[in-house]
C-alpha cells in the first residue's frame, strides 16, 4: 500500500478527475457533499473552503494503490475501509470528503478528495504528512496482511551505475548465500569463491563484533547498508536458526530439540514470513565445504546415542 497526497485550489478539477467515466469510477465512500453532479460536489467543497480564506490550496488529494496481488480479496467495501483507517490515522477528520476506486490500471487504487478546511472552519494539518503517510501505510499494510513488495525486485539492474550495480549483485549473492549457510565460517568461504571480502568490525579495545564489512569489485559497503537484513546481528541470527534447523532435521525420532531464544516477537517474526526473505524457502543441506558442521552435528548423535544406550533403550 502505498499514498501519494498532492494540494491544490481547484475542486471542480479534482472532482471532474475522479469521477472520469473513462477510468471505470465507482464511488464507495463520501460525506459532507451534495452528490447530485459534479458541479454540486465541487460547489459543496468550494462554500465550505470560503470559512477559511487564509489557505491558498485547500484541496486535498491522495491516491491509494494497492498491489495487484491483493486484487481478489480487495473489495469496494474493504478498501473503502482502509482508506477511511488511513484518513483517521492521518488526522483527516471531521470534515467533507470523496472517495472513489478506479479501474483503469492494473493493480487497485482509489483516489480520496479531501477539504482541508474542517467542518469548524479550522485548518487540517499537513506537518511532516508525507513522513506520517509512509508510516501508516506501512502499518495498515501489516495489520491487513496485504502485499509487501521487496523494492529491490523492481530495480532495472541494466541502468545503474557503479557502485549501486556491484551493490545490487552483492545483495543477489548475499540473500542466497546466507540462505543456506549454518556458520561465519562457511559463509566466508562461499562469499570469497564468489569475489566477496569480509572484514568485521570489532568494539574498541575487545572481541566483541559490531559490524561486518563486504568488499567486492574494489567498493565497500557495509552490510546494512546492502540491505537492513544483512546487518551482522541480524546475519549472525540466520546462520543460527539455519544450524538449529539442520540438527533438527538430522535428529533420530524420538528426540526433541529446543528452538533458541530469540529478542522479541518480532524478531521471531521475521525469520518465518516473507519480510526478511533469508529462509522462507532457501534453506537447504549444508554445503559440502562445512566440514566442522557436519563433524559437530556427528559428535552430538553419537553422544545422544551412548546416553540412550546406558539407559538401556533401543533406537
Amino acid at each position: 500500500m502505498m499514498a501519494k497526497i498532492v494540494k491544490g485550489s481547484d475542486f471542480r478539477g479534482v472532482v471532474d478527475y475522479i469521477l472520469n467515466k473513462d477510468k471505470g469510477t465507482q464511488i464507495v465512500a463520501y460525506d459532507g457533499l451534495f452528490m447530485e453532479n459534479r458541479e454540486t460536489i465541487a460547489m459543496s467543497f468550494n462554500v465550505q473552503s470560503q470559512m477559511n480564506n487564509k489557505i491558498a490550496k485547500p484541496v486535498g488529494h491522495i491516491a491509494l494503490s494497492f498491489s495487484k496481488e491483493d486484487e481478489p480479496r480487495l473489495t469496494n467495501r474493504v478498501m473503502a475501509g482502509i482508506a477511511l483507517e488511513y484518513m483517521e490515522r492521518m488526522g483527516i477528520r471531521n470534515t467533507q470528503f470523496l472517495i472513489a476506486r478506479h479501474f483503469d490500471k492494473e493493480h487497485p487504487h482509489l483516489h480520496i478528495a479531501f477539504n482541508r478546511i474542517d467542518n469548524n472552519g479550522n485548518t487540517i494539518s499537513d506537518k511532516n504528512e508525507r513522513l506520517r503517510s509512509t508510516r501508516i501505510c506501512k502499518e495498515l499494510t501489516l495489520k491487513y496482511g496485504l502485499y509487501m513488495a521487496d523494492s529491490k525486485k523492481n530495480v532495472k539492474r541494466n541502468r545503474l551505475k557503479e557502485p549501486d550495480r556491484t551493490k545490487y549483485e552483492l545483495y543477489d549473492i548475499l540473500k542466497t548465500e546466507v540462505g543456506r549457510c549454518g556458520n561465519w565460517k562457511v559463509l566466508v568461504v562461499n562469499l570469497n569463491r564468489q569475489g566477496v571480502e569480509v572484514r568485521f568490525k570489532y568494539k574498541r579495545q575487545t572481541n566483541e563484533v559490531q559490524g561486518v564489512i563486504f568488499t567486492m569489485n574494489g567498493y565497500r559497503f557495509n552490510g546494512s547498508k546492502v540491505d537492513k537484513r544483512f546487518s551482522y546481528s541480524k546475519i549472525d541470527a540466520a546462520l543460527q536458526r539455519n544450524r538449529m534447523e539442520e540438527h533438527t532435521r538430522l535428529m533420530p525420532r524420538g528426540y526433541e530439540t529446543a528452538m533458541p531464544d530469540v529478542p522479541s516477537e518480532t524478531t521471531h517474526s521475521e525469520f518465518f514470513n516473507g519480510s526478511l526473505g533469508l529462509l522462507n524457502g532457501n534453506a537447504s543441506p549444508y554445503n559440502a565445504a562445512d566440514a566442522e558442521a557436519n563433524q559437530e552435528l556427528a559428535d552430538i548423535l553419537r553422544r545422544k546415542k551412548k546416553t540412550k544406550r546406558k539407559r538401556g533403550m533401543r533406537f
